[in-house]
């Protein structure tokens, strides 16, 4: 379904996050890559099939082909690290800290994107997922690589947006869309 359509669907209730979609598409901190690749790996992470369907045909629109697959890659990876780093930190054993992870994450160095947009998009899957300890260590290596906190900021605006809408759609899935 187009991503229009969609939005047509957002009940009343959440109408703020209708127009909120629009104006964090457009944020001025982003450049149109940073903004989609967000956009991408913050639908996956959002585990949405309506809304993530709508918003990977939207980024098409947005995005190159190595783009695409370096923030589908970065949700795939932070979806597995922030279960594993989020454990380490809340689980208080100091010992898992000092044990190797043993998971493979080839992707992290091989994206072949924009390396400042790729750890972007893993701050923002990360912010989904709710890992401090993933949170931490990106926006540390963003600012290292000289990316604003304005830029940082508006990332964290795409996630909670989108998280928010996979919520409602969730609860209230659209109707599926007519065939001609």
């Amino acid at each position: 379904m187009e991503l229009e359509q969609l939005l047509n669907h957002v009940p009343e209730y959440a109408k703020d996050l209708k127009l909120n979609l629009g104006s964090i598409t457009r944020q001025t901190e982003l450049t149109e890559q940073q903004t989609w690749g967000t956009v991408v790996a913050c639908a996956i992470a959002a585990r949405n099939p309506q809304l993530l369907e709508s918003l990977l045909g939207e980024a098409a629109k947005h995005l190159n082909e190595q783009a695409m697959f370096a923030a589908k890659g970065a949700a795939a990876i932070m979806g597995m690290n922030n279960i594993f780093y989020r454990f380490r930190h809340l689980s208080g054993n100091e010992k898992y800290a000092t044990m190797p992870a043993r998971l493979r994450m080839q992707v992290i160095g091989k994206h072949g994107s924009d390396p400042a947009d790729f750890e972007l998009w893993c701050l923002a899957v990360s912010a989904i997922n709710a890992c401090g300890t993933c949170v931490e260590a990106h926006e540390k290596v963003l600012r290292e690589k000289g990316v604003t906190e304005e830029t940082v900021l508006a990332a964290v605006r795409i996630a909670s947006t989108i998280h928010a809408l996979a919520a409602v759609f969730d609860a209230e899935p659209a109707p599926p869309a007519a065939t001609a």
